[in-house]
């Protein structure tokens, strides 16, 4: 049952049960990177222990964003002509204002280089304006008859409000990461196996950036429920398309929670910090995200690992970009 509310704001939103939601048990786990692939802000392994919870069965689709969206008049970030002033308070200082066109509303999509060369994310990352969730390859492209694959070029300003419209929220990282593991814990990838089986989530297979064999049948989003569940019976917890979380980023996040709740402790439903910390990029809007995408590739990222993290500004939407939201279970 579906019922619509009016939140403080005057907004009208909505309101029901779990529907289309998996209960998450409680349990502890042992958070942080497996294997080779494990990089330093996935350390150091903690012990974590996360009360039970609601989660989405799957991505955010199309057709649920589209609902919002008619509901609410919600303009995306991605549609919006992006505001200087505001976006330069996120950005390391000195950093120049971006050409004009640059301004306009657009977001950032993938495109295979057409020579082979060295793997730098600028060629193959290009500003498109006109892209946004409606148009996820920029002007001319549609969603039309996609309306079962994830919603992309979202923020997570835009994941944000479609979580309080639906009476939800978005994961913490640590809810996301034990979700993912499916009740399996210690292992590398969200199956199990000690390694990954690209049968099972949709990953880039070929020579990553510039051949996609599209083995799995997908070069780019797959619609939900395409590949097997994990064991919480959840969708998409590897590839796909990346899935915001609530949490800020930094890379000493759980060096910080050892040093603070002791080696051996175990941090009962931790959240990221209050600031961002990120001395790579010197930028203050980092969120994180998890899950990998179906551009994921062992030579290049290999985070279809539950424990993968990656850094996203705030105000930002990318064609591999979506999210999918969390409920706490009521006493």
């Amino acid at each position: 049952m579906v019922l619509l509310c009016t939140c403080r704001a005057g907004i009208t939103r909505e309101t029901g049960d779990h529907e289309g939601m998996v209960l998450i048990p409680e349990g502890e786990f042992t958070m942080g990177g497996v294997g080779p692939y494990a990089r330093r802000d996935e350390l150091p392994r903690h012990r974590v222990k996360i009360d039970s919870f609601y989660l989405d069965l799957t991505e955010v689709t199309n057709r649920r964003f589209r609902q919002f969206v008619g509901a609410t008049g919600y303009v995306t970030t991605a549609e919006r002509k992006v505001d200087w002033e505001e976006l330069k308070k996120g950005a390391p200082p000195g950093t120049p204002k971006p050409p004009v066109e640059k301004l306009e509303p657009g977001s950032m999509v993938f495109k295979e280089p057409a020579e082979p060369g060295p793997l730098d994310y600028h060629r193959w990352w290009h500003w498109v304006n006109g892209a946004d969730w409606r148009h996820p390859d920029g002007p001319g492209s549609s969603i039309d008859g996609r309306d079962d694959h994830p919603v992309v070029h979202i923020s997570i300003e835009d994941a944000l409000a479609f979580a309080s419209w639906a009476g939800k929220r978005l994961p913490t990282e640590a809810e996301w990461e034990y979700a993912a593991r499916g009740g399996i814990d210690g292992k590398p990838y969200v199956w199990g196996e000690e390694e990954p089986d690209e049968k099972r989530a949709n990953l880039f297979q070929g020579e990553f950036p510039g051949k996609n064999t599209e083995e799995d049948r997908f070069k780019t989003t797959a619609p939900v429920k395409s590949f097997p569940p994990n064991g919480y019976g959840l969708y998409d917890m590897a590839g796909n398309v990346w899935e915001w979380t609530g949490d800020r980023y930094s890379p000493f996040t759980y060096l910080e929670r050892v040093l603070r709740d002791g080696r051996g402790a175990v941090s009962h439903n931790p959240q990221g910090p209050s600031q961002c910390t990120d001395p790579e990029k010197q930028a203050s809007n980092l969120h994180v995200v998890r899950g990998g995408s179906f551009l994921c590739h062992p030579s290049y990222c290999a985070s279809y690992r539950p424990s993968a993290r990656m850094k996203l500004s705030a105000d930002t939407g990318m064609c591999h970009v979506g999210f999918r939201c969390a409920k706490d279970k009521e006493d």
